[in-house]
C-alpha cells in the first residue's frame, strides 16, 4: 500500500505526540505547503539527487481544514531511499506542515556544511517503512461517514458489539482483535476524545 494524501498515512515507526506544543508560526496552510514543496525542490538541486513520489498526507479534506488529528506526514523517495517526515507536535495542520519545511531546510544546511554522507546518515532515522496495509478505522467499525453525530459513546458501543465476535475466545483471532482495537483508538483520536 502506498501512502495516501487522505486520510493521514502515519508511519508506524514514529510515535504520536500526546501533548501538543504551542506554535509561534504565522503561516497559512497554502503558504506552508508551498514552503515544503519548494524546499524539497531546493534540496534535490543542492544534493544533485532527484526527489520523487512526493505525497503530503493529512486528514485535511474538502470542507474539513481543522481535523481532530492535525498530524502531517510527507513521504518521498530520494537517492534510493523512501523517506517520511511526520510531525503532529502542533494542534494546527499548517503549523505541522511548516515544521516539516524547517526539518527539510535543516537537511539542506547539513548538506551544505557536512556533505552528502551526513544527510544520508540523518535520513536513516527517517526511512519510511512500508505503509501498513490496513483498513481505515471507518471500514473496520462499519461507520460509513461522519454526519456530525459520531460520539465517544457510539464508538464504544460499536466496538463492544464487534469485539464479541472478534475476540479469540469467541471464535475470532488476535489479529482481528488488534485491528479492532487500533480502529477504536484511531476513531477516538479523530473525534478528539
Amino acid at each position: 500500500m502506498s501512502p495516501t494524501a487522505y486520510p493521514l498515512t502515519w508511519p508506524h515507526n514514529i510515535p504520536r505526540t500526546k501533548n501538543k506544543a504551542v506554535s509561534k508560526f504565522k503561516t497559512s496552510l497554502p503558504a506552508a505547503l508551498k514552503n515544503v514543496r519548494s524546499s524539497l525542490q531546493l534540496f534535490a538541486t543542492d544534493s544533485g539527487k532527484k526527489v520523487e513520489g512526493i505525497t503530503i498526507s493529512s486528514n485535511v479534506t474538502l470542507g474539513v481544514d481543522r481535523p481532530a488529528d492535525s498530524g502531517v506526514a510527507v513521504w518521498f523517495q530520494w537517492d534510493g531511499m523512501s523517506v517520511c517526515i511526520a510531525v503532529d507536535r502542533y494542534p494546527k495542520v499548517e503549523d505541522n506542515v511548516q515544521a516539516i519545511y524547517h526539518i527539510i531546510d535543516g537537511r539542506r544546511t547539513e548538506l551544505r556544511h557536512g556533505g552528502l554522507h551526513i544527510v544520508k546518515a540523518t535520513f536513516t532515522g527517517l526511512l519510511a517503512l512500508p505503509a501498513p496495509d490496513r483498513k481505515h478505522w471507518r471500514e473496520v467499525l462499519g461507520i460509513s461517514s461522519d454526519d456530525g453525530t459520531l460520539s465517544v459513546e457510539y464508538i464504544k458501543l460499536v466496538y463492544q458489539r464487534l469485539a464479541k465476535a472478534a475476540h479469540p475466545d469467541q471464535g475470532g483471532s488476535q489479529d482481528a482483535m488488534a485491528e479492532l482495537n487500533r480502529a477504536r483508538e484511531e476513531a477516538l483520536r479523530e473525534i478528539g476524545a
